[in-house]
């Protein structure tokens, strides 16, 4: 469902575009590739979003509240030059929704202007607040990623006899806090991709091709490339990086590989080349990959650890069916996030597939000042009940999760009026019981309704016949069973949200 309706928002999309040497503003517009990229992450942040572009002299900004479409028009992207640039997209975690917090952010240092993108939540961000403010430097802002942006204006211990080591303030900056980002940071000769050593957030790098190269451009997901300067120069135009790949199709990109978790990637105008892998603080533990960017909020066309993401969340939907069968003469889902999921459950029981409700997309959009009886009718607003399908039927209903479960109760009621004889709730995941200090704005724990009845008790609250959620043993089975891993590296996901168990001890809230 809509994250407004489940209480679960993402944290922010970051996008970084470099052009080729050889390779002309005509074949590659750098601002409109930016923008293009950021609208395939619109559904990671819709408050605000920026973009900082490089031609080598200076940098040129826009940022600005409301989608990408909005922000940037014709006019913003022709006013922003260069051969390179970074852009964000952004739901706040930390810091007011509200221009001041607009990223990238942009300071000046020692070697030039810099500038930098943030994903994720530090877990340490009041701590190293105040030894940033210790240290005598001023903040404007009440956002982690500022943060972050004046830890690396610092000079790295060893030193920087040759010139700035950007890759050794990068890493002095990861000892300092190893939990949860994702930055796109550019400089005035290049850009670095940086995951944190939990791997937490996701983080990719593209490869932008030539149209008339080969028909086989469009291979998304497939070669992976270890070191852009093996690319070839007739076709690669430029390289990209992203928090997902969906939306490298739409600009003509294939994916090459993800960033690994601790890994500094440095992007120039030759290619892209791994500086250095920052190892956990703990070597023992596995990696931390958000477990719920499979569950909700990736892109179903994403690809995370070599497999797809609807793919996964069909398995989910496999899963519970084998969990939690039930009579019925239909299978469905309220449009549209969970439709892999109810897929899946329907191939492995074999009941049919049907769609019970008709969504309508601008209902949102209305300027009416709704009253008590159209807040009432808010479900009925949204969706329509296609009672043909499943008049005097048994419903399977699926749902990818149950937060506050707010929109649930009122679904159900418009199914049942409409002459639904029953109606099954089946959620592929497990309860959602835990706040995440990582990045993703979950509501607190007081607030989740898993805290407040059991399934049983849910299912009587929501006017549903049965509630069966998947085990959190079925989720991750579901995601692992197809993750590519060649070179058999630690594979781990953090749970923290259902299961309690986060990804280090500490933490600073």
């Amino acid at each position: 469902m809509a994250s407004l309706e489940t209480g679960l928002t993402h944290s922010c999309g970051v996008f970084a575009c470099v052009r080729a040497e050889g390779v002309t503003s005509e074949e590659v517009d750098v601002a409109s590739m930016i923008s293009l990229g950021l609208v395939s992450l619109q559904h990671r942040g819709q408050e605000s979003t920026g973009m900082v572009t490089n031609d080598g002299k200076k940098f040129h900004q826009h940022k600005g509240m409301g989608l990408v479409n909005q922000v940037f028009q014709e006019q913003h992207i022709k006013s922003l030059p260069g051969h390179m640039g970074i852009g964000h997209t952004r739901y706040s975690t930390a810091g007011a929704s509200e221009l001041l917090n607009c990223q990238p952010f942009v300071v000046d240092t020692i070697h030039g202007c810099m500038a930098v993108g943030h994903n994720g939540e530090l877990v340490n961000a009041k701590a190293l607040r105040k030894q940033v403010l210790r240290n005598g430097t001023g903040l404007s802002t009440g956002s982690d990623s500022e943060v972050i942006t004046q830890l690396l204006t610092a000079t790295p211990p060893c030193g920087e006899l040759d010139g700035p080591n950007w890759p050794g303030r990068i890493y002095e900056m990861m000892q300092l806090t190893q939990l949860a980002y994702s930055l796109v940071i550019m400089t005035q000769d290049c850009i670095y991709a940086v995951r944190d050593p939990h791997g937490n957030r996701p983080l990719c790098i593209g490869k932008l091709m030539s149209l008339n190269s080969s028909p086989q451009m469009a291979r998304l997901g497939g070669e992976t490339i270890q070191n852009g300067e093996t690319h070839d120069e007739n076709c690669t135009l430029g390289w990209v990086v992203s928090s997902e790949s969906c939306g490298f199709h739409s600009f003509g990109a294939s994916m090459c590989r993800e960033i690994k978790p601790g890994e500094i990637v440095e992007l120039t105008r030759k290619g892209f080349e791994s500086k250095r892998i920052v190892p956990l603080q703990n070597p023992e533990k596995p990696p931390s990959f958000c477990i719920f960017e499979y569950v909700y909020f990736a892109r179903p066309d994403s690809m995370f650890e070599g497999q797809m993401v609807y793919g996964v969340r069909q398995e989910c939907g496999r899963q519970l069916a084998l969990e939690a069968p039930v009579e019925a003469e239909l299978v469905s889902t309220v449009p549209e996030s969970a439709t892999p999921a109810a897929l899946g459950y329907s191939l492995q029981t074999g009941i049919p597939y049907v769609e019970v409700l008709t969504k309508n997309r601008y209902v949102g959009r209305t300027f009416i000042q709704p009253s008590d009886r159209l807040r009432k009718l808010g479900v009925a607003r949204k969706f329509g009940p296609l009672s043909m399908n499943f008049k005097g039927k048994r419903v399977v209903l699926i749902d990818d999760s149950i937060v506050r479960g707010n929109t649930m109760g009122p679904i159900i009621k418009l199914l049942k009026q409409a002459g639904a004889r029953e109606v099954h709730i089946r959620v592929a995941s497990p309860p959602v019981k835990y706040p995440c200090y990582m990045g993703i704005n979950i509501p607190t724990k007081e607030e989740l309704i898993a805290n407040k009845m059991n399934a049983e008790e849910l299912a009587a609250h929501l006017g549903a016949n049965s509630l069966v959620y998947l085990s959190l043993d079925g989720l991750e089975t579901a995601v692992r069973s197809g993750i590519v891993n060649p070179a058999g590296e630690k594979i781990g996901h953090c749970t923290a949200c259902l299961s309690g168990q986060y990804p280090v001890d500490a933490l600073d809230w």
